[in-house]
């Protein structure tokens, strides 16, 4: 009934109201003054509670609350009724205080930490605009950027030319680069699919990322056909042991097609060798990916950028600046040495609805058909307005940074009783055990580390519900050996 009134109301108010099936169609769809102020009360919030206290050590990285309890302090139940501003605004408060404070000074768990000012505002921005990066007449601004940050991202790749997407991650940056390689290996699969082909083979070493095995899986390639090469005491994929696996597979009948190489691997921050990779990849007509989502970066420092020496010799790269760099997750992208157009012709579905070819501008800026999706959010555009306020020399100064401190802490281990180094770090992971007091007599052995495995996650659980710091922890190349991996950000201080 008063559904009923409130309608005759707003019918009488305004005389041209058009209603079709109950519905008033030119009035207003929500209170755009209270919407608003609901913004301008969060974004109060967002800087008072994240922003201002992003570098505050006495804060806690998170306020742990065990999964049942965090149900009920969040209410997150969804009901017939809207809520009140106040209470939304609760809530806003809420998901922050119990969300991890991943720009937290002592938050240490992942291969991204800290806050760069100038991404985040880039962020606000896409985000109240909504762009979506397909053609140029819907984003015009963001392609235009997307299209300068990816040249001179293959500028520091080294190469003279090249093409370039960016993509929701690594991951997905690694799955295009082995379905542009086996395309390239086969055209005709895209139209014939996998019936067709033989059986292939891709090699990637023992500490690659697990996506990987994932892309391989869901590109029906199979599990069983990657070949996982034997890496050395540092991490790094051995050259003669590639060679090896190559043969063999030619033997047994495999149609060899990629080469993964990973430049900063996931635990260990290890680089592959890349010139003598890509020597193999050469002789053999391979196609060679280098996944340098983490250690990308270290391409801008002029002192660092030795670690991926060769890699202008790959096919394809995956690079992600929203780590090591700081410019905000999302942030990732897929380089490819190819300027003839390949990613279009392996992606394309020409869908004439949205790629017309009659249009009045440039149809060659309509960058969508080079995606495997359709709605792309602008990720470019963090990474550009970063770079236009720090400049280059101020990206390399944070990997710069970056490693210094990780020798810091190196050096700061060794002089403490009770923690053992694992090896020399050759990029920002520092890997260590914590042997405690009662095990510190204890001879080596499997007794030893039966106890000491029982230590770390008993550590971890204590400070996370601290909330004052977060470490990780994984075990090493199969073994369950767990230690202590401290990946280093540029905003790291050094107390």
């Amino acid at each position: 009934m008063e559904v009923g009134i409130c309608k005759q109301d707003m019918l009488q108010k305004k005389k041209n109201a058009v209603l079709v099936d109950g519905v008033i169609l030119n009035g207003p769809i929500m209170d755009s003054k209270a919407g608003e102020k609901f913004v301008e009360e969060a974004c109060k919030i967002i800087m008072e509670e994240v922003i201002q206290k992003a570098n505050d050590v006495t804060e806690k990285v998170c306020e742990w609350r065990a999964p049942e309890t965090l149900k009920k302090i969040l209410d997150l139940e969804m009901r017939d009724t809207g809520e009140s501003h106040q209470k939304l605004l609760q809530l806003c408060q809420d998901v922050i205080q119990y969300s991890v404070k991943t720009s937290h000074p002592r938050f240490f768990n992942q291969l991204y930490a800290g806050i760069d000012y100038y991404s985040l505002v880039a962020r606000f921005i896409t985000e109240a605009l909504n762009p979506s990066v397909y053609t140029y007449e819907v984003s015009p601004v963001f392609l235009l950027v997307e299209e300068t940050v990816i040249k001179k991202m293959i500028e520091f790749i080294g190469w003279e030319e090249g093409d370039g997407i960016f993509n929701p991650g690594g991951s997905v940056s690694n799955m295009y680069a082995m379905n542009l390689a086996r395309y390239k290996f086969c055209p005709e699969i895209k139209e014939k699919g996998l019936s067709s082909l033989p059986r292939l083979v891709l090699f990637t070493s023992e500490e690659c990322h697990y996506s990987m095995k994932k892309a391989a899986s869901f590109l029906g390639i199979g599990t069983e056909n990657v070949y996982f090469i034997k890496t050395d005491e540092r991490g790094k994929m051995i050259p003669e042991e590639l060679e090896k696996q190559v043969q063999r597979a030619r033997k047994e009948g495999s149609a060899p097609f990629l080469v993964c190489a990973t430049a900063g691997t996931t635990v260990l921050g290890a680089f592959d060798p890349l010139d003598e990779i890509a020597d193999i990849c050469e002789k053999h007509g391979l196609w060679l990916h280098v996944d340098a989502s983490w250690g990308g970066s270290a391409l801008i420092s002029r002192k660092h950028c030795r670690l991926l020496h060769g890699i202008h010799r790959a096919d394809s790269v995956a690079w992600n600046p929203h780590k090591m760099l700081l410019a905000g997750i999302q942030c990732c992208a897929l380089l490819v040495k190819d300027n003839s157009g390949l990613l279009k012709k392996c992606y394309s579905a020409k869908a004439a609805y949205l790629f017309q070819q009659d249009k009045f501008y440039d149809v060659s800026y309509d960058t969508g058909d080079k995606s495997i999706q359709c709605s792309r959010r602008p990720d470019a555009f963090k990474f550009w307005l970063m770079w236009k306020a720090l400049g280059t020399t101020g990206l390399e100064e944070r990997v710069n940074r970056a490693l210094a401190l990780a020798r810091y802490l190196v050096e700061e281990i060794k002089k403490r009783e009770g923690f053992q180094l694992l090896l020399e770090p050759e990029y920002a992971n520092v890997c260590f055990w914590y042997i405690p007091p009662s095990l510190r007599k204890m001879e080596d052995g499997p007794e030893f580390w039966q106890k000491l495995h029982e230590v770390a996650p008993i550590i971890k659980e204590r400070m996370m519900k601290k909330g004052s710091m977060m470490l990780g922890y994984q075990p090493h190349r199969g073994k369950v050996n767990f230690f202590r991996q401290v990946v280093i950000s540029p905003q790291k201080d050094s107390g």
